[in-house]
């Protein structure tokens, strides 16, 4: 894998605890199934006392540790994993004992038996449950099996099922090694295709000649911020710009150095509107438009004059030849309400570049 694979991260240990979450129930549940059936404590007291209030207390001190690492948050992630991964091993080893204890038994055949039948489900449920973290699904796994293996074989007892729980353990692990394989590559997947999908909604929202927004995704930002503006009452801005004479640069010096031009007063622009929520569009062909939000009148006009003066004072080199223009720029500002239409600033944005146009070009004109 080529990202994040080797290290869990906070969304992977947060799946660990979804899937392991409702066996914690079972535990607890099973331990007194195994322990009363066949009357079994009275014969063990203390061996059941022990298991009993073991697994209670792992259980209880797992469930309140999900409840504090949510409150705890991110700060302490690593911490809050270790004691996860910690109890979890701890729960397997509790079961893993008291199988090794009921299994050196004599005359305890039913017990022995529903043990078996237990740790056969929790061992392989714990496994896929953990299969997201292979580490964590295989120590599971040798923790709730090994000791009672141990036992056999110390105690020389019962080599049939000795190789048995040996073989069910090797196959536990053959799954959580492929288990996990295909949680990760599936993990991948889906990474990969929330990247493609940012990746072609950014270029769906992206003009190809000056990487600014484009027509559409200004047309979105527009209604979007009309409708947040009116429910809050502040003031949208919104500036027009228009490159003087453009044709004269196309017709002189071709349209790729027009193109490169473009690219240059897209960059200018961007180094005026510096915020994150400006949004900078090429709006036609050699029109642009910065849609401002919490901007007042005055530092909107500012900014439209700021832009004026970069794109003035910019040039493009072209074999030796200084290529330059001006722009023009018409500012509306208005608080939304419910008797108008975004349009409505568009239209005062255009009346306000149009009598720039008119008045000489290479200035501002705001529409009030």
């Amino acid at each position: 894998m080529t990202f994040i694979r080797h290290k869990v991260n906070s969304r992977v240990v947060q799946d660990l605890k979804k899937r392991s979450t409702i066996g914690i129930i079972f535990y607890i549940v099973l331990s007194i199934i195994v322990t009363c059936a066949d009357g079994f404590y009275s014969r063990h007291l203390f061996a059941s006392l022990v298991f009993f209030f073991s697994n209670l207390g792992i259980c209880v001190f797992r469930l309140v540790h999900l409840v504090i690492a949510r409150k705890m948050g991110e700060p302490y992630e690593i911490v809050n994993r270790g004691i996860f991964y910690v109890s979890v091993v701890i729960t397997a080893l509790v079961w893993g004992c008291m199988l090794a204890y009921v299994e050196i038994l004599n005359n305890e055949h039913v017990t022995q038996l529903m043990m078996n039948v237990c740790i056969c489900g929790l061992s392989a449920g714990g496994v896929v449950a953990f299969i997201p973290d292979r580490r964590l699904a295989i120590l599971f796994n040798l923790a709730m099996l090994m000791p009672a293996t141990t036992a056999l074989l110390v105690n020389r007892l019962n080599p049939p099922l000795t190789i048995m729980i040996c073989l069910f353990s090797v196959y536990l692990v053959l799954i959580a090694i492929r288990g996990n394989k295909e949680y990760w590559n599936a993990l991948e997947n889906e990474y990969l295709l929330e990247v493609k999908s940012e990746e072609m909604t950014r270029l769906s929202n992206t003009d190809a000649l000056t990487g600014l927004s484009n027509r559409r995704h200004f047309n979105e930002a527009l209604e979007r911020e009309w409708k947040r503006s009116g429910r809050n009452q502040s003031l949208l801005s919104l500036i027009i710009l228009d490159i003087d004479y453009f044709k004269k640069i196309n017709d002189t010096y071709g349209h790729q150095v027009g193109d490169e031009y473009l690219k240059k007063i897209a960059e200018t622009l961007v180094s005026v509107f510096k915020r994150d929520s400006d949004i900078v569009a090429r709006y036609g062909g050699e029109e642009f438009a910065v849609l401002l939000v919490d901007s007042d009148v005055e530092q909107t006009i500012h900014l439209a004059e700021a832009a004026i003066h970069s794109i003035a004072a910019m040039t493009l080199d072209h074999l030796g030849e200084k290529v330059s223009t001006t722009i023009s720029a018409g500012v509306n500002c208005r608080i939304p309400d419910h008797t108008a239409v975004p349009d409505s600033i568009i239209l005062g944005a255009d009346k306000a570049l149009y009598a720039a146009k008119e008045r000489g070009r290479n200035q501002v004109v705001f529409f009030g």
